[in-house]
């Protein structure tokens, strides 16, 4: 007859061989990965992970810094909470490895990688979640992944090593365990701290508003110069109007899976409705942020019509500078038409010089009275524009 002792003697033994089983499988494929990484590049350094830990006995919550999962399964085992940050070279190649050295299923890995920007996965014990995280340089918006993973007492996050996401939040990630009640459950627990980071990457995704804004501004700078050429201020509106296009998709790609974060009723999280209010604070802020964005676009819209007026009062002064030369060669054609007329005329007769002293200033009165004329006329009838600029 077994005693509890060697019940529960076994039961560790069993455990303790599936961990040793699922540490050596995930050690084999750190190992493969990280060859193929110094393939690609021997010389760059890799990217640091690190892990946020709340042991189970209500300890102070500690940081750990590692490369490889490796560096952090061990000290999950007494963790009521744990946070870990994966940036990664590549998301697509290293997501999956990653994601399954921790546990979760290759088929929810792959369902967050075949969406373009955003994802929202329940299978009941594990959730995923793909959002964008955005990266602007000037008027380029760069979209990259950001893969959240979430299990009992454990949340993953993965994104490129390039996107600067949690950097701040990393640096005071413990300060953020401690606020944490240790006497609420664990899903109250982990619940609160999904929020918290969803939070923060929406912080840093509003960013890209504040430099599409300052582009703005140097670009009404511009406008207000009136020798300013189209074909410069053209492209750089479009651009400037295409980068807020792609911004605001981002942002409506966010509020879907906050939205369905919000009515999904995942069974991994709490439904303690005083934490879960904290999701429409978000989804607030999202939709605060789109309206602004959204405001922005009619402002670009309304300078690409200033432009647009630019470009026909430039089209208006060349129409009048043709008007006026036209005016003026009109005029200037009739003054030489009337004498040239009547020395035709005259010639036909046979004057002698004897009557230089009569015809020259019949000539220069005929061609007076006829450019006075002219130019009446032409005057008269609104021919002559009063100002050309």
């Amino acid at each position: 007859m077994k005693t509890n002792n060697d019940v529960s003697v076994a039961g560790q033994l069993t455990l303790e061989g599936g961990k040793v089983n699922a540490e050596a499988k995930a050690g084999e494929q750190a190992q493969q990965s990280s060859e193929s990484a110094q393939k690609a590049d021997a010389g760059s350094p890799k990217p640091q992970a690190f892990c946020v830990i709340m042991p189970t006995g209500g300890g102070k919550p500690f940081k750990l810094a590692g490369i490889t999962p490796g560096d952090f399964i061990p000290a999950l085992k007494d963790a009521s909470l744990a946070w870990i940050n994966f940036p990664v070279e590549n998301v697509k190649t290293d997501s999956e490895y990653i994601a399954a050295s921790f546990g979760f299923s290759q088929g929810l890995t792959a369902s967050l990688l075949s969406a373009r920007y955003s994802a929202y996965e329940d299978l009941d014990i594990e959730l995923g979640m793909r959002l964008p995280a955005v990266r602007i340089e000037k008027m380029n918006v760069r979209v990259r992944p950001l893969l959240i993973f979430v299990r009992k007492g454990l949340i993953l996050t993965i994104h490129s090593k390039d996107v600067e996401r949690f950097i701040r939040m990393g640096k005071y990630a413990e300060a953020v365990m401690r606020k944490i009640k240790q006497s609420a459950t664990g899903v109250d627990k982990l619940t609160i701290l999904l929020e918290r980071i969803l939070d923060e990457t929406n912080i840093r995704n509003f960013d890209g508003l504040r430099y599409i804004e300052e582009e703005g501004d140097f670009l009404s700078k511009r406008l207000l110069d009136p020798t300013m050429p189209r074909q410069k201020l053209g492209p750089e509106i479009y651009k400037m109007k295409h980068a807020l296009i792609q911004y605001l998709n981002t942002l409506w790609a966010s509020l879907d899976v906050l939205n369905s974060l919000r009515y999904g009723d995942a069974e991994v999280l709490t439904d303690e409705p005083k934490i879960l209010s904290r999701l429409n604070l978000l989804v607030e802020e999202v939709n605060q942020h789109i309206s602004l964005a959204e405001h922005m676009s009619e402002v670009l819209a309304s300078g690409l019509e200033v432009l647009q007026s630019i470009y026909n009062n430039q089209l208006q002064v060349l129409n009048n500078r043709m008007a006026k030369i036209t005016a003026w060669m009109t005029v200037l054609g009739t003054a030489l038409l009337v004498p040239n007329t009547i020395a035709t005329i005259a010639g036909s007769f046979g004057l002698q010089r004897t009557d230089i002293w009569w015809y020259i200033p019949f000539l220069f009165g005929s061609t007076s009275i006829a450019t006075y004329l002219a130019y009446y006329i032409v005057k008269s009838r609104g021919l002559v524009p009063k100002q050309v600029e």
